[in-house]
């Protein structure tokens, strides 16, 4: 079963098969030092400094030889939400180094970043569920 914010096993992100415990382990061992990397801002990309980025999710390949880090800055617009995605990958080499310091796994995975968009779509759908014409229909 999937959570709403797309953090469960099966999270709807194009995945259809559920995930190891391993690579859930892997997966969120990944996702608390990418933050804590970010969060002292140790990597001196000019798209990325001074924001704040948020690591919601990561997968892991059922080889462990790739993870899909699911990232969105805490403040800007589509632009800034961009650039900062473009950055991450730019750095993706230097915070794969990072992490293989401090993971204690064989091989870390190649990093690649993506827009965690699961925060636009609860939006949408609360604004949906909140409009009028739907407040009309549940009164009914």
């Amino acid at each position: 079963m999937s959570a709403s914010r797309g953090t469960g096993p099966q999270s709807g992100r194009g995945q259809g098969r559920e995930r190891s415990q391993r690579q859930l382990r892997v997966g969120e061992e990944i996702r608390h030092r990418l933050s804590e990397i970010l969060m002292r801002e140790e990597v001196r990309d000019p798209d990325l400094l001074g924001r704040s980025i948020t690591v919601t999710q990561v997968q892991i390949s059922p080889d462990m030889k790739n993870a899909l880090v699911y990232a969105r800055p805490l403040a800007g617009d589509a632009d800034v939400s961009r650039k900062a995605i473009a950055a991450l990958n730019r750095s993706a080499g230097f915070l794969r180094g990072r992490l293989g310091r401090q993971l204690t796994i064989r091989h870390t995975p190649e990093l690649h970043f993506a827009l965690d968009e699961s925060f636009d779509r609860a939006e949408a759908l609360d604004r949906l569920l909140r409009s009028p014409q739907v407040a009309r229909d549940l009164k009914k």
